[in-house]
């Protein structure tokens, strides 16, 4: 069985502490003992650690060795439009299970009303959420959540390859991904919401020079389409 993984906010020579919530899950729910092993990560480094103490709210490692880390085939950035809260949860949690490196949501035209004034508490909360994503999917690192942008800031991240979800009229996905295809590459996926983009939403995309693509000819929800339009990416980039 895998160990555990959580994440510190800082290594300290060969120690290392995790206070608050998760020392006290760690300690009194997993029941954790002095001497146990865990995976831990400062989101730089993974170590294998054991447990020199475990009291209330404060959990002391010691620093074993550091773990290899296989490195991610290619550099994410998701573009989410907004969506419901409860699914735009589950995006951020999938998204982070598959490995992205940022999340940036986006107020699209028809995100709905209140969403994006909404999102500034909310982000804490998807905060949380990538990170306990995280330790169960054994990152290294964190992915950043980004602030939430109206579409048009949205269309202006940077990276080396910008594709936006369209409809079965786009070509499909895969036809459109480059043909040499490296691990430090960055890729922006923009995924639109529930309704779909308007017309002069695809006209700015398509300005800024992102290209449209496609998943195929049925309309999938908004979380659905982000999961496959990942999967499409990570599997291209694996198969080099």
């Amino acid at each position: 069985m895998a160990r555990r993984r959580f994440f510190v906010d800082s290594v300290h020579g060969e120690t290392a502490e995790l206070r608050g919530e998760e020392a006290r899950h760690l300690a009194r729910v997993l029941r954790a003992e002095e001497g146990q092993l865990y995976e831990i990560s400062d989101n730089q480094t993974a170590y294998l650690a054991r447990i020199e103490q475990a009291r209330g709210d404060r959990v002391l490692f010691r620093l074993l060795e550091p773990l290899a880390t296989a490195p991610a085939p290619v550099r994410i950035t998701l573009c989410a439009s907004l969506v419901k809260f409860d699914a735009f949860e589950w995006i951020v949690e999938k998204a982070t299970e598959l490995g992205v490196e940022r999340i940036l949501p986006v107020n699209a035209a028809r995100s709905d009303k209140g969403l994006f004034e909404a999102s500034v508490k909310r982000r804490e909360r998807w905060i949380r959420i990538a990170r306990e994503a995280s330790q169960q999917s054994r990152r290294t690192r964190l992915p950043e959540i980004l602030p939430a942008v109206r579409f048009e800031r949205g269309l202006a991240i940077e990276a080396d390859y910008r594709y936006f979800l369209e409809e079965a009229a786009a070509p499909p996905f895969l036809t459109v991904l480059p043909a040499a295809r490296a691990a430090t590459d960055r890729v922006a996926l923009l995924a639109g919401p529930e309704g779909g983009w308007t017309g002069a939403e695809r006209d700015l995309a398509l300005a800024a020079g992102w290209r449209a693509a496609s998943l195929g000819p049925g309309v999938l929800r908004a979380g659905t389409a982000v999961i496959a339009a990942l999967g499409v990416v990570i599997g291209a980039w694996l198969a080099g």
